[in-house]
């Protein structure tokens, strides 16, 4: 088994197409096919299934993917870190950012990295609370945005960010920023909300068995532009961090309220790896991030957010 296995094998399951790989590869198709034939012999098991529409993973193909990614990612911070920089700071941190702060965040960290750091490279990626977490302890990340609610030996935790939950609407729902909905008053209306164990979705239960509201979901899903368009196409009411509603209210392709009767909120924190040794490029990156969150926060980009750092 050789890094050049692992990338042809990973980069065929993100395509499903040996063809589209090679292109992406710059070898031609039978190189590529080699190279999964000789893992597999490696392995002593079939990767994939070679089905009419493309490469699908067999179970023996889905138990290494996970081990391959973070293989190639540790060759590309080894090559980050020895490649050196002319600042004496360098490396590759990748970062973990909640779907709802990674459009407002972006272009501040990497202007702020690029400023203060040329040499370290920084690389995003996107998804859910719970599943950033998993990467954060696996190794995939090296710090995360995530909620509060997110407790592990292995992760250490520092809170960043207050932010209430949102009702979020079709213009037709006349949702008012001035006039907060009661949790009360959704039941019986159709909802659309994440589905279990979502963060959103805990909290919104909790408080649902806390009040005695009984709440009716027409739909779930754990996409939140889904839920968002859903919501603003008429399907039902949903609940959302204020943040995730703003655009929707200032465009005015939707209408929103804040929910009271409890008042729900949520914290974001920024999560470190407590298992291992995070490395002077990452607490440089970490400690960028943590400014553009206090940044963005007081000056209200981060609608409706309460500044909790020091």
């Amino acid at each position: 088994m050789d890094f050049k296995q692992l990338r042809a094998f990973l980069t065929v399951c993100d395509t499903g197409n040996v063809t589209r790989a090679a292109e992406l590869l710059n070898l031609v198709q039978p190189a590529v096919s080699r190279q999964l034939r000789l893992l597999e012999e490696d392995v002593g098991a079939e990767l994939f299934e070679r089905e009419r529409h493309g490469m699908v993973l067999t179970d023996a193909g889905r138990a290494l993917v996970g081990y391959a990614r973070r293989a190639m990612l540790e060759l590309d911070r080894a090559r980050a870190e020895i490649g050196g920089s002319s600042n004496g700071i360098s490396g590759l941190v990748t970062l973990g950012l909640l779907p709802s702060t990674c459009d407002l965040l972006s272009s501040p960290l990497l202007k702020a990295v690029a400023e203060a750091h040329p040499g370290i490279r920084i690389r995003i990626v996107m998804g859910y609370a719970g599943t950033l977490a998993q990467w954060l302890e696996s190794g995939e990340v090296d710090a995360a945005l995530l909620y509060g609610a997110e407790r592990s030996s292995s992760i250490q935790t520092t809170p960043l960010v207050e932010e209430a939950l949102w009702v979020l609407g079709p213009p037709s729902a006349k949702l008012r920023k001035d006039r907060p909905v009661t949790l009360a008053s959704l039941a019986g209306k159709p909802m659309i909300l994440p589905s279990a164990p979502h963060g959103i979705r805990t909290l919104v239960d909790h408080a649902c068995a806390v009040s005695h509201v009984e709440l009716t979901i027409a739909a779930e899903t754990n996409a939140m532009s889904v839920q968002r368009s859903l919501a603003i196409g008429g399907h039902g009411l949903t609940i959302l961090p204020a943040i995730s509603v703003a655009e929707d209210m200032a465009r005015k392709t939707g209408s929103a309220a804040p929910l009271s009767d409890p008042r729900i909120t949520r914290t974001i924190v920024l999560a470190l790896p407590a298992n291992r040794v995070v490395g002077q490029h990452v607490r440089r990156v970490a400690d960028l991030l943590v400014g553009c969150v206090e940044e963005t926060t007081r000056r209200g980009e981060w609608f409706e957010a309460r500044w909790l750092g020091a």
